[in-house]
């Protein structure tokens, strides 16, 4: 498969590129282009301009940074490549689920290259759109591009492509807020309010805006932990994944906890009610259970991705429960191997 034509402009600012984006035409931003270029192979995305992002210094940086009044937290530039990401010993050291998901994306060749920005707009997956044009035309295409039936429900009125970014529930677990900028105006929104539950407009990022920077803020007495089912346990997109984090109290109690799923829907799921079934608890195996099913619940996978959605949903529980004794401070690296190769 071969690339189609398309123009390209590298940006050196932000500003430069925010005017290009700006300008009428429908052009694509692109920053490690491992998710982009084999979609336009696949003819899935065929941008007549692309706006490339690698030249931009102020996208590239991670520091410190003091988020309205709290204590400091840290600012990634979205331009961040997820190696540089996994190597930076500051979010290993308090930001381990985020740690743990950029570590678990695709390969190191592929790490090397993604960013974390380009994580976080990750397109939607789906078994009837991820094939190439001549498979996709035989089937009449489907509503996410060029058809008008979602053929993993026919009488659904919406896209059910799933999410698979790894690192979106990992900073909505941590409470991360993003920075979108255009030609015109900058703003901060939550990063659970980039995502919308639909297969085709999945994020609320407008198509002028630039994702340019993740906000977390200070994690003291949080810990945090993400874990991810997938068909190979070398490398490839999560099939579901869950980020938990939470705060204890010095008697172990937990104060504050969220829960989110991922590829289980279009965005990633916060699983609220079972993060408050934690608040004023210690993390005993019974409560464990108990909010693991009430996680559970919210999860709705479809017939979109790998593996029979009936086993990914009954195996979301067994996932929470993992993901929360290794908050509680277990030792789960044998069950890690485990899940690496689906022996649940």
């Amino acid at each position: 498969m071969r690339l189609p034509h398309f123009k390209y402009h590298a940006a050196r600012t932000v500003r430069e590129a925010a005017e290009l984006l700006a300008a009428p035409g429908g052009a694509m931003l692109v920053a490690g282009g491992t998710d982009l270029l084999p979609n336009m192979k696949r003819r899935q995305q065929v941008p007549p301009t692309l706006i490339g992002l690698r030249r931009i210094d102020e996208l590239r940086t991670i520091h410190a940074s003091v988020p309205n009044d709290e204590r400091p937290g840290v600012a990634i530039g979205a331009g961040v490549t997820l190696t540089e990401l996994v190597r930076d010993p500051r979010i290993r050291e308090s930001y381990g689920a985020l740690w743990q998901a950029a570590s678990q994306v695709a390969t190191p060749h592929l790490r090397n290259m993604g960013t974390l920005g380009g994580n976080l707009c990750l397109d939607t997956r789906c078994n009837y759109y991820d094939q190439n044009y001549e498979w996709r035309k035989a089937i009449d295409f489907c509503m996410k591009k060029d058809g008008e039936t979602c053929w993993v429900a026919t009488g659904s009125p919406k896209c059910l492509a799933v999410s698979s970014t790894d690192t979106a529930p990992a900073l909505l677990a941590l409470g991360a807020r993003v920075t979108l900028v255009s030609a015109n105006a900058t703003r901060q929104v939550a990063a659970a309010d980039l995502y919308q539950n639909d297969g085709i407009h999945y994020l609320t990022r407008r198509p002028d805006e630039i994702l340019t920077a993740v906000h977390i803020p200070s994690t003291d007495g949080w810990r945090s932990v993400y874990w991810k089912l997938r068909r190979r346990g070398s490398f490839d997109f999560p099939v579901l994944s869950v980020a938990a984090a939470a705060r204890f109290a010095a008697d172990g109690t937990v104060e504050a906890a969220r829960i989110i799923l991922g590829a289980v829907a279009s965005r990633p799921i916060d699983a609220a009610a079972a993060a408050t079934a934690l608040i004023g608890l210690r993390l005993t195996d019974e409560v464990i259970g108990h909010a693991a099913d009430a996680a559970a619940k919210p999860a709705k996978p479809m017939d979109n991705t790998d593996f029979d959605l009936t086993w990914r949903k009954r195996v979301m529980k067994d996932v929470v429960t993992y993901a929360l004794r290794e908050l509680r401070g277990d030792d789960m690296r044998e069950w890690r191997r485990k899940i690496s190769k689906q022996m649940l």
